[in-house]
């Protein structure tokens, strides 16, 4: 697996993480496209935040091996940001349509 492959599958995560928790939370503000931009942004900004204490593709593949316990904290914090950006957008915009 190469860093190319680790980002993009810990894109996807964030993409079905965030699609998958509107669906069970019955939210449907922002359609399927919405959600998977929603996704995509939520999950690259938290890998980008959290790749400076060592998740980053490259310390996951160190030496051409793969780091199990890295690899699934970089799984983990992808969806978690997919889901959580999914939440503040979801707030943002029913303050703004309650005004």
């Amino acid at each position: 697996m190469t860093e190319t492959s680790i980002s993009l599958l810990s894109i996807l995560v964030g993409i079905v993480a965030s699609n998958i928790y509107a669906y069970f939370s019955n939210s449907k503000d922002f359609g399927i496209t919405g959600n998977t931009i929603l996704g995509v942004f939520g999950s690259i900004l938290f890998i980008k935040s959290f790749s400076r204490l060592g998740f980053s593709p490259s310390d996951i593949m160190q030496y051409h091996e793969l780091n199990i316990g890295l690899f699934s904290i970089n799984i983990l914090v992808s969806a978690l940001g997919g889901i959580l950006f999914f939440l503040l957008v979801k707030y943002l915009y029913q303050k703004a349509s309650s005004n």
